[in-house]
């Protein structure tokens, strides 16, 4: 998919998110693990000595710990759990006066950390909200991979969105949807005292939005089996594999709970709003005037010949029709727009090989632009015309299309035809070992891949460069079909 302006919105939320990530990382990382032994040390202290007194700060947090864990308060409560460390190992044996001390050392070090813990400060922690921490948790992540895939599927979801709704409304939305995701974990996970850091609730909103949105966009998914390094590229739905990540995202929750260290929750409900907000949004309106502010905006003027050409044939007057669009080719080769009213005009005036000619043009712009999908299209459209030869390095790029979408028959089909269209071109020596070498991969026919590197063998186009490799895949063909594995033929 493509958008209509530059996503500034979206690259600006990227950029923030890893300048925070760069600012605040390596500190919160080091104060979050004096911190946490701070604590813990706290607990266990409070939990042996019941009648030391506290900051007051230092009692609500072993009070709330003591509430919302009970089952782990009765395990630190116990004298007959394991050490943790030889701090408890110490702490078991002090008397009352030691463990008082003890106390307000660990007190006033709690107070100190808490007053710089960036945590604290900015994350979001169910038993203690902030006003602020609601929106500053989403910039704040706790590792490489929590930023990169977040900013990812940040960017994947975004660029889409920030199009459909511009560069106010897309942006009140995603923050929004970081705010409910919060609300959601909030409520699963009442009182819980783990920092929660992350856009990904954020960015499970817009996920959420894009399937309610674009439910039948196909995405394309690579699955890699790192072992063997090798990647299997497939394309699925929207509301195929959305769905489906949700889905895991509600069993890990209930499974794990706030145990697993991810916010499974908050992903949840950050995905659940966003689906029914995009709804809302279609259904109210809004998303309507948006697209036609945002359009006239971005909307151009077209040339003056497209403008005059589509005048003539509105008329009927098709031979200056042509004139006029091959002007504006000759000023703008690579006006899409022009070859397509080209290869109309053309059609309407039955001058067929004109006809064939302007589309195996645009299909060469359609692929020089990479739109692969439109260039195939333009292909279709000229052999249900009647073309026979298209242009040899186009079709050879469209055959490789096809295989890489997994289409191998139909590749096979298309490089024979090529081959045979053009036996002393370079392409069709090309096409020859490719359909080989699906055959012999991907579709598992040895007796047809010998049969094509056979053909390539005895191609009139000089092949000394890539005769070894003709003669290898000859071999592994030739060996699958005798049962005799490569290395004997060798041999």
């Amino acid at each position: 998919m493509r958008s209509r302006r530059w996503p500034v919105i979206t690259i600006g939320l990227i950029a923030l998110n890893v300048l925070v990530f760069f600012g605040t990382h390596w500190s919160m990382d080091q104060g979050s693990h004096e911190f946490a032994a701070v604590r813990a040390h706290i607990l266990m202290l409070a939990a042996f000595h019941p009648n030391l007194q506290m900051p007051s700060e230092v009692e609500k947090f072993v009070l709330d710990f003591s509430e919302h864990n009970p089952r782990l308060w009765q395990q630190t409560k116990s004298q007959y759990r394991a050490l943790e460390d030889s701090w408890d190992a110490r702490m078991r044996l002090m008397e009352p006066q030691q463990a008082q001390a003890e106390m307000d050392s660990l007190g006033t070090q709690y107070l100190a950390l808490k007053s710089a813990s960036i945590l604290e400060t900015y994350a979001f922690i169910p038993a203690h909200p902030t006003a602020v921490s609601y929106l500053t948790h989403m910039f704040l992540h706790g590792g490489w991979m929590h930023i990169i895939f977040n900013m990812w599927f940040l960017w994947l979801a975004g660029i889409i969105l920030e199009d459909t709704w511009g560069r106010v409304l897309y942006p009140m939305f995603y923050l929004v949807a970081g705010v409910a995701a919060c609300l959601f974990h909030a409520w699963i996970n009442p009182g819980s005292m783990v920092a929660m850091v992350g856009a990904s609730g954020a960015v499970a909103g817009l996920m959420g939005a894009f399937l309610a949105r674009y439910p039948n966009t196909k995405i394309e998914m690579a699955l890699v089996f790192f072992l063997r390094m090798k990647a299997y590229h497939f394309k699925a739905p929207a509301y195929a594999l959305l769905p489906l990540w949700a889905l895991t995202e509600v069993f890990y929750g209930t499974l794990f709970g706030a145990s697993s260290g991810v916010a499974h929750w908050a992903h949840v409900g950050g995905f659940a709003f966003g689906a029914i907000a995009a709804l809302v949004l279609s259904k109210s309106g809004i998303e309507q005037k948006t697209d036609q502010a945002i359009e006239s905006k971005v909307s151009w003027s077209a040339h003056p010949g497209l403008v005059e050409a589509t005048d003539l044939m509105e008329k009927g007057q098709l031979d200056q029709a042509v004139v006029s669009l091959k002007k504006t080719l000759a000023e703008k080769p690579d006006c899409v727009e022009a070859l397509t009213l080209l290869q109309q005009v053309h059609w309407r005036r039955s001058d067929l090989p004109a006809h064939y000619d302007a589309l195996a043009k645009l299909a060469q712009l359609h692929i020089k632009n990479r739109d692969l999908d439109a260039a195939w299209q333009d292909y279709e459209e000229f052999t249900n015309a009647g073309g026979e030869k298209f242009p040899a390095s186009a079709w050879l790029e469209l055959c490789r299309h096809l295989e890489a979408q997994g289409h191998f028959d139909r590749a096979v089909s298309e490089l024979e035809k090529l081959a045979v269209a053009y036996p002393t071109e370079r392409q069709s020596l090309l096409a020859l070992m490719s359909a080989g070498r699906i055959n012999l991969k991907k579709l598992n026919r040895p007796a047809d891949a010998v049969r094509f590197y056979q053909a390539a063998h005895v191609s009139s186009f000089p092949h000394l460069d890539w005769d070894t490799n003709i003669q290898a895949g000859l071999k592994e063909a030739q060996g699958h079909l005798t049962g005799v594995p490569v290395a004997s033929l060798k041999s």
